[in-house]
């Protein structure tokens, strides 16, 4: 019961950072987004910074479920499998889990000034810097840690100019494909 009380908590924590931002980020604004009695949120984290960790543990762990077990590339990873894999986990982090996505910004953001958040991000991000560098091992890179970094850093600038609809807005699913696949085949010379 407790265990499900928290990440109902940290659910309406992401909630509440991706509508509000940072600074509409407090207990009572949680417990409202959770539709809990007025001081449930504080009983279970008692600050602020508690709360942070725990909506960033919680989107980790939401993050891990999408993108799910890599599959089993045999050792080869054909450009198109990669760029379908890619494509779909960039279009769910827009559409299904957009507020996480959101609120991921938000903290991202906030843990230039906090290095405990920071150094939490960096460990629950750990798993996709690793992923990206295994995808592109087995598809042949040469260089396949510096160019999954960098694969990370674009795919995040993609996922955030899509978010914000800088400039002409938003992909379809088409150009979205070709724009991850484009990532792809730079990440790949």
């Amino acid at each position: 019961m407790a265990s499900d009380r928290r990440a109902l908590i940290a659910d309406a924590t992401i909630v509440t950072i991706a509508r509000e931002g940072m600074r509409g980020l407090t207990h009572r604004a949680v417990d409202r987004a959770a539709g809990l009695a007025e001081g449930s949120t504080s009983y279970y984290f008692r600050t602020r910074e508690a709360l942070l960790f725990a909506a960033l543990a919680r989107m980790a762990e939401l993050d891990t479920a999408d993108v799910g077990e890599l599959p089993n590339l045999g050792g080869r990873a054909e450009p198109d499998e990669l760029t379908t894999l890619l494509a779909e986990l960039v279009r769910t982090w827009l559409t299904t889990a957009r507020e996480r996505t959101l609120a991921r910004y938000e903290l991202t953001l906030e843990s230039i000034r906090r290095p405990r958040l920071r150094a939490k991000m960096d460990e629950y991000g750990s798993r996709f810097r690793v992923m990206a560098e295994t995808m592109l091992a087995a598809a042949g890179s040469s260089e396949p840690r510096r160019r999954g970094l960098a694969l990370v850093a674009c795919v995040d600038g993609l996922v955030y100019h899509q978010l914000a609809e800088v400039g002409a807005g938003r992909f379809d699913d088409a150009d979205l494909r070709a724009a991850c696949r484009d990532l792809l085949d730079t990440a790949l010379r």
